[in-house]
């Protein structure tokens, strides 16, 4: 197929076979916002053969993409503790439950933590020990001061052989295998949602930090966000916060209303 023949109406067909297909394996057809990734990256491709001169015209000038917003999951402070008390006798889910909570509590992406190293295990301005790398995804450099928690973690593996072979913190595993892990830790523990490892970054940005006051710029910083927007569909209101804040409304009301009571 020449290039030439890209065309909107070719992006047209090619939503709708995207829209259509059914895999022929275990796998679920493509969601609406599966079906705009694949597009974008054709937008991407063609947008960089016009600016080489290998097309005369952008055949997306009059295709808009929709993405629809989705919710990011988390795990709520409670599910999150029922995974961290849960005693496996299996090695690997072990392992694997370590590195996931680590990542709650630190908002590390899955490449981050696997590449993460004692030497980026830094003391910050206030003498507590910091995380001082760059995300591998952006290059984007990330400074967060490590939790009690996942201190005790990172500790359990300071003598671990494969760890210390590869020179990391934990010990190395593909990205496939851990979330074939969790899924095994979510029957365990009784958590009905798709756990995957990015969950925990989800978590550590709503349950651990933004639902405990912590302000939305500090977290932008901590996962390394270049923008806030980016942020910003973290920050969802959770019912805990939303019962807080009108806790502390009505105690201001009350105040106002009563003459014998400073505001």
């Amino acid at each position: 197929m020449h290039l030439s023949e890209l065309n909107y109406q070719f992006i047209i067909d090619f939503e709708r076979f995207l829209r259509n297909h059914q895999p022929v394996d275990h796998h679920k057809g493509l969601s609406n916002n599966g079906v705009m990734k694949h597009l974008e990256r054709m937008r991407k491709m063609a947008g960089l053969a016009v600016r080489m001169e290998w097309m005369e015209k952008e055949p997306f000038n009059q295709y808009q993409l929709k993405f629809h917003r989705v919710d990011k999951h988390f795990l709520t402070v409670e599910e999150l503790s029922r995974i961290e008390k849960k005693s496996f006798s299996i090695h690997r889910l072990h392992w694997t439950r370590d590195v996931f909570v680590f990542c709650c509590y630190t908002g590390l992406a899955y490449s981050d933590v696997m590449n993460l190293k004692h030497t980026h295990i830094q003391a910050g301005i206030d003498g507590e020990q910091w995380i001082r790398t760059s995300r591998q995804k952006t290059n984007t450099p990330v400074n967060t001061p490590l939790l009690p928690e996942a201190l005790e973690i990172m500790e359990r593996y300071r003598t671990d052989a494969r760890a210390i072979a590869n020179g990391t913190v934990f010990p190395n595993i593909s990205n496939q295998k851990l979330n074939s892990y969790l899924k095994e830790i979510a029957d365990l523990c009784d958590i009905q949602k798709h756990l995957t490892f990015h969950l925990a970054r989800h978590t550590f940005a709503t349950s651990i930090t933004l639902a405990n006051g912590v302000p939305i710029e500090t977290v932008s910083k901590m996962l390394g966000h270049t923008k806030i927007s980016t942020t910003q569909i973290y920050a969802r209101v959770l019912e805990k916060k939303i019962g807080e804040d009108m806790a502390l409304l009505k105690s201001r009301r009350l105040a106002q209303r009563s003459p014998d009571i400073p505001v």
